[in-house]
């Protein structure tokens, strides 16, 4: 297989160059060189994928067996799709990552790959799906900006050639958005930890690892198609995912769960004080059968947690990027929110 990786350098895009290295691929990828270091061994071009100057020196280093797309989750439709035709000559196949945000549904209904996605052009520019000053709803604009970038791949490599995959949350080394790794710093640090809701909640995460493996897979199959790529329902658990953070970092904390009701009352920031706390009932129902049908493998969270951490431990460092501070919740405040529920259990209000 001869390969192109738009993006490359980070994360995902470095997990699918080092795996189709391993595979013994030729691998090219495309960036702007300023995220990261090229893995060694793959062909670095560097260039702009929004400067139509830069995209069609790119494509004179193809031919490709297939594009792997991880570097747009910023884009609007209309520059994946001026990509997408700049390599349509030059591939064979084109797999985008996309997200489950592309589901009208996501987090509030339980999700497969025929719910409804979401409207959005495959020509649309930034400002597409913006919500109003004011609005109470969904945020949709992710979203919609995603819906737009997967029909602008089939709208140029048609359904047999474009591969979508949505994945939820994706952790493993090398994770910039710092959700697990605050887990992992939060369990180090020890003492009394705020663990939130239910511990027996199904939680879907996957490895970085495996949606690299799969990503691949199926550049290399014969077929197209949509794919959720979650972990199965119902395998991993709040309380285990927050147990294996415990024992990696040598046990020094306890855990301290409060109910989704007291922490919504005190408004607790889900998803981002929380890391993975949400209450939504589809937010970690997302069915991946189909995916799994088609080979998907999801290693234990356990192991992800701990090559997260051996990861951190070794030096590891992510790249910089905006959204990472959005994640953990303040020492102080953490602290006052358990004393506040000892107070309401105390008087028998809460428990």
């Amino acid at each position: 297989m001869r390969i192109l990786i738009m993006g490359g350098t980070w994360f995902l895009g470095r997990a699918v160059a080092e795996e189709a290295l391993r595979r013994g691929w030729e691998v090219s990828t495309f960036n702007r060189g300023r995220s990261g270091p090229d893995v060694p061994g793959v062909q670095a071009v560097h260039g702009d994928r929004t400067d139509p100057e830069d995209l069609s020196a790119l494509a004179s280093y193809g031919p490709w067996d297939a594009v792997v797309d991880t570097s747009s989750s910023a884009l609007p439709p209309r520059d994946v799709l001026a990509g997408a035709r700049a390599l349509r000559a030059v591939a064979e196949r084109y797999v985008y990552v996309s997200t489950v945000n592309a589901y009208r549904g996501w987090p509030s209904d339980p999700l497969t790959e025929a719910s409804e996605l979401l409207d959005g052009p495959p020509d649309a520019d930034a400002e597409y799906g913006r919500l109003p000053e004011g609005w109470d709803g969904p945020d949709w604009y992710y979203g919609r900006q995603k819906a737009g970038a997967e029909r602008a791949v089939l709208e140029v490599f048609g359904e047999k050639r474009s591969v979508l995959l949505r994945p939820g949350v994706i952790l493993g080394p090398g994770e910039y958005v710092g959700r697990l790794p605050w887990w992992l710093h939060r369990a180090e640090r020890g003492g009394r930890i705020l663990a939130p809701g239910d511990p027996a909640k199904s939680i879907q995460p996957v490895d970085v690892r495996d949606v690299a493996v799969f990503a691949l897979d199926q550049g290399a199959a014969s077929v197209g198609g949509a794919y959720n790529v979650v972990a199965p329902v119902g395998r991993e658990t709040m309380g285990s995912f927050l147990e294996a953070c415990l024992e990696v970092t040598g046990r020094r904390g306890k855990l301290s769960w409060v109910p989704d009701a007291f922490l919504l009352e005190a408004d607790v920031e889900q998803w981002t004080e929380l890391p993975l706390w949400r209450t939504h009932v589809g937010v970690w129902n997302i069915d991946s059968q189909r995916a799994r049908a088609a080979g998907l493998v999801c290693r234990p969270l356990a192991e992800t947690v701990e090559a997260t951490w051996r990861w951190l431990r070794d030096g590891g460092v992510p790249v910089t990027h905006s959204r990472a501070g959005e994640h953990g919740l303040d020492a102080g405040r953490e602290q006052r929110l358990l004393a506040a529920f000892d107070g309401r259990t105390v008087s028998g209000i809460e428990g």
